[in-house]
């Protein structure tokens, strides 16, 4: 088993991965101070197992990562390989199955080593072995630093037996020899305490023994208990069981009681449905019927107004017909009057004639006259005979117009109820709505009619009062006429 090359990666001051090839022969390597020819040695030292920095001359074991340069960033890991050429086949067991053997060690930095021998991980333990029964490693005298000569030449006997003994190839075995004793010292210390538990088995074998039988009248107690806890379990199923008969009996009844409950829900469900459907059309009617109610209200505000007015305009005309009825009075007593003044002029015509043929020009003077008189008289009672007849239609209008606002008033009162009727009972909302705008349309005929007989009667009323003042200047202009013929007979008689 021989070493082939030596690959570096990282180490040191080889920041690039760097191949050593160690060929047959003497391999030497020249060079200036500080060009890295102890780094070489110490990276071999440390890929055959060396764990102290300061073999390493470091610090710590992570200082032998490339730290960096002015150019060079630092490196984040190290890795040193090895190269063995095992053609003759003389590795130890376990890596002796090919003809080359690559050893590889790693450290990154915050998370240590790893040891990889033919790209399988192992311990660090195993590649010290490895090259210990190769009579080499990591401490081998034959890997001399700087001022170790001095140091045989001065050493022990005991420190130089260690060079005899690997140069005679037994290096591996003291090895194995101390690893051995160590694992004996192990088990000797593994026997004492194997010793001492007996002795503590021994001393529980008597408490063990009352426990084994506490335990066996444990399992006599507990398998009758198990057979009592059966028997009752198996009551308690009986019970349950009947409890269970008996509940699914009350469920088949609930679940019976919960399909009719549903059915009825369901049907509940449609009849509101279809109450809901049919509820804004009666909503939609309901608030036609307000909105009626509201018009008819103002309405019948708007009639008892034009009632109120009517009825002031009747007492108007009432009192307008007695005023012309007393003018009529008085008219008549006039025109008794103006009869009796007639005959008394006949008799004082008469009376002239028989005085005397020469007042004769002033009596037929005085007869046109009082003819003239009697004429305007008889004008004037037929204008008061017409007028008796104005006021007579005038008060059967106005009777006329008392009874229409009496039908109003009745046809407004039926539209009342009938309002009172829709708002109580919402199913017969559209019968009463068309029959309240009927009893509107009547009232409003009515009150149409009314305000027509009322206007009628105001025109009337205007017109005979033009016709008392027509018939009062008539009067005067006859009492006038009357006057002056009576002056003219007085005077003719004086």
């Amino acid at each position: 088993m021989r070493f082939s090359k030596l690959r570096l990666n990282g180490f040191k001051s080889f920041v690039d991965p760097t191949d050593l090839i160690i060929a047959d022969g003497l391999t030497g390597v020249v060079g200036p101070n500080g060009c890295g020819k102890s780094n070489l040695l110490e990276a071999l030292r440390w890929v055959m197992g060396e764990n102290r920095p300061t073999a390493m001359r470091g610090d710590g074991m992570e200082d032998v990562i490339f730290a960096g340069a002015a150019s060079r960033p630092a490196r984040n890991f190290a890795e040193v390989g090895l190269h063995l050429d095992n053609s003759d086949r003389m590795a130890p067991t376990g890596f002796n199955d090919s003809d080359t053997i690559d050893i590889v060690r790693r450290i990154t930095r915050d998370a240590g080593s790893a040891y990889k021998v033919n790209t399988r991980d192992v311990r660090a333990r195993d590649v010290q072995m490895l090259f210990a029964d190769a009579s080499t490693g990591a401490h081998s005298p034959a890997l001399v630093r700087q001022g170790q000569i001095a140091e045989l030449i001065n050493a022990k006997p005991k420190s130089r037996r260690r060079i005899l003994e690997e140069a005679a190839g037994i290096s591996g075995l003291y090895q194995r020899r101390h690893e051995a004793e160590l694992k004996l010292r192990g088990a000797e210390t593994n026997l004492a305490r194997v010793d001492d538990v007996i002795e503590q088995l021994a001393s529980q074998l008597a408490s063990l023994a009352r426990q084994a039988k506490q335990a066996a009248r444990y399992r006599e107690i507990g398998g009758q208990l198990r057979h009592a806890e059966g028997l009752l379990l198996y009551l308690r199923w009986r019970e349950a069981e009947d409890a269970r008969i008996a509940a699914e009996t009350e469920l088949a009844d609930r679940t019976r009681a919960a399909s009719e409950a549903e059915r009825l829900a369901r049907a509940a469900t449609g009849a509101r449905a279809k109450a809901e459907e049919t509820l804004p059309p009666l909503r939609e009617e309901e608030a036609v019927a307000a909105a009626v109610l509201q018009r008819i209200q103002v309405q019948i505000g708007a009639l008892d107004e034009e009632e109120r007015r009517a009825t002031a305009a009747i007492e108007t005309l009432q009192a307008r017909i007695a005023q012309l009825e007393a003018d009529r009075e008085r008219e008549t007593a006039l025109n008794e009057d103006a009869g009796s003044t007639l005959q008394a002029l006949d008799a004082e015509e008469t009376d002239l004639n028989d005085a005397g043929e020469g007042f004769e020009a002033a009596i037929e003077a005085a007869s046109v006259e009082a003819h003239d008189a009697a004429r305007i008289l008889q004008d004037r009672e037929g204008d008061l005979s017409q007028l008796t007849e104005d006021v007579a239609r005038l008060a059967a209008r106005h009777q006329s117009a008392e009874r229409l606002l009496e039908d109003a008033q009745t046809t407004l009162t039926r539209s009342e109820d009938g309002e009172a009727k829709a708002a109580a009972d919402a199913e017969a909302a559209t019968g009463d709505l068309t029959s309240a705008e009927a009893a509107f349309t009547t009232a409003e005929a009515a009150l149409a009619t009314a305000t027509t007989a009322a206007a009628a009667a105001e025109q009337a009323l205007v017109a005979a009062d033009e016709a008392r003042e027509t018939q009062q200047s008539r009067e005067a202009e006859a009492r006038a006429e009357r006057s002056a013929a009576e002056g003219e007979v007085k005077a003719l008689q004086a």
